[in-house]
């Protein structure tokens, strides 16, 4: 069975998909204007220690700082010191990027970035390695970088329907789960909660008997969903009905499911309250932080346009969506580009947060 890297060009991003016949097996999304910075390399400057947070926060040069939180290495540092330092955690959750040192010492050199680090088509590229990409237009087949243009599809060719549809329902807080089974994500600032509910049981099985199997074999679906999402740090799933002391079970199936995840999540265990605590590293933003932040509403209203507004030339927007596409005038050029019609942009005020409506000139 042939893998595939599908990479579908929208107004300033592109959707990577992993599949397998009609399966996605990995997603990110690929924004260039607006890069996360994991794995690039600065020489950056020590700011300020912060022995109380175990670390040092470093300037990276054009305004942007970041965390070293490696307090042996600080211990040894000096305020106005220079060093050598890699992107090691997006800024996400409110809180700047994280950095760890590659070298103590970079005197002479000027701060500021030396190497970009990989671009989420690499980073799936390298972890499919067998995968052969397939763009959908002549934009997305020039940011292929020369080193992965041998395995590129020729010619262009569309994403399925089926993975389309498997993509946008990323999107949606519930979850579709074998068994008739569903679940519930609701991300919070602390941890991410995830409720499971099960159909009424049904058969001549004894109730706790078919919800644990319900459990078992909706799990697996689960923690895949939750890798393609990317949801990260402290997770606590909430299996539907089972009583207490049967929830233990389900550990054995939850470490096995966790195995195929390339980040190495921990399950820690279940909890007192029946819950089962999962801890997943957080290195690059998750997917509901990147489509519910002022720059993913900004793309949505754009691919909304592109798909249901041909006619319209003018975008009026709240002031948090205007200032996010004026940051990001490539995402305005590309629908322009898509579309053949101009569109132009004008704040207003009086629009909640994220509110658009568009019109003709």
């Amino acid at each position: 069975m042939i893998e595939y890297l599908r990479v579908a060009t929208f107004p300033g991003e592109m959707r990577l998909a992993v599949t397998q016949d009609d399966t996605l097996l990995d997603y990110a999304l690929w924004r260039p204007a607006a890069p996360d910075l994991v794995g690039n390399i600065y020489v950056a400057r020590v700011a300020a220690q912060a022995a109380f947070m175990g670390g040092a926060f470093v300037d990276l040069g054009q305004g942007l700082q970041g965390f070293l939180s490696d307090q042996k290495a600080v211990s040894a540092l000096t305020e106005g010191q220079s060093i050598t330092v890699c992107v090691s955690r997006a800024a996400q959750g409110g809180k700047g990027v994280r950095v760890r040192m590659l070298e103590p010492s970079a005197q002479g050199k000027d701060i500021g970035l030396v190497t970009s680090g990989p671009t989420p088509l690499e980073r799936l590229a390298r972890q499919w390695p067998n995968a052969t990409i397939v763009v959908d237009t002549p934009q997305a087949a020039a940011l292929v970088p020369p080193i992965l243009r041998s395995r590129r599809e020729p010619g262009f060719t569309p994403t399925p329907p089926e993975i389309t549809a498997a993509c946008h329902a990323l999107e949606d807080s519930t979850v579709e789960l074998p068994g008739n089974m569903q679940a519930t994500i609701t991300p919070t600032p602390a941890l991410t909660a995830i409720d499971m509910d099960a159909p009424p049981v049904a058969g001549s099985r004894p109730k706790q008997t078919a919800q644990f199997a319900a459990n078992r074999d909706a799990l697996p679906e689960l923690l895949h969903q939750i890798r393609l999402r990317n949801l990260s740090g402290a997770i606590v799933i909430d299996p539907a009905g089972m009583a207490m002391r049967k929830r233990q079970a389900l550990q054995d199936v939850v470490q096995a499911a966790l195995q195929a995840d390339p980040l190495r999540p921990r399950c820690l265990g279940i909890s007192a309250l029946g819950l089962i605590e999962i801890v997943r590293p957080r290195i690059h933003p998750s997917l509901p932080e990147l489509l519910n932040s002022p720059h993913g509403h900004a793309l949505k209203a754009l691919r909304t346009i592109l798909a249901e507004a041909p006619t319209a030339t003018i975008l009026r927007g709240s002031i948090p969506l205007i200032r996010a596409l004026e940051q990001d005038p490539q995402a305005v050029a590309d629908c322009v580009q898509l579309r053949g019609k101009p569109l132009a942009l004008k704040a207003d005020p009086a629009l909640p947060d994220f509110f658009w409506t568009v019109q003709d000139a």
